[in-house]
């Protein structure tokens, strides 16, 4: 039975995985609000300048009326990526980051000391 077994017994044609290692999850605890005095929130995005603001509206209403010149549009806000959290989220996750490139670490909120 063993020869027939290997003969025309169903073969393992995938080749087995070796199992990774998986993402570590981090937890940082939230402030208090008492920790928080003297420190200011950094926001994410700003308000846009006025020449792009205004760059901004026409692209995105041509776009959205498409073919119907006779619609409307009315743009409430425009915003752009605060360049300094940018720069601190990127230093702080290449930071933590280490030498594990594959990692995925997310910046919730950055605080600046006023």
């Amino acid at each position: 039975m063993g020869l027939f077994q290997r003969l025309f017994g169903k073969k393992n044609t995938t080749p087995e995985l070796a199992e990774l290692p998986r993402a570590q999850a981090v937890t940082i605890k939230e402030p208090l609000e008492d920790e928080l005095a003297g420190w200011a929130e950094v926001p994410f995005y700003v308000d846009a300048d006025v020449p792009e603001k205004e760059l901004v509206t026409v692209i995105a209403t041509a776009i959205a009326a498409g073919d119907r010149p006779e619609s409307e549009f009315r743009v409430n806000k425009i915003q752009v990526k605060n360049p300094e959290a940018q720069l601190v989220s990127l230093i702080a996750t290449a930071i933590a980051a280490g030498d594990r490139p594959e990692a995925e670490l997310t910046v919730k909120k950055i605080y600046k000391r006023t």
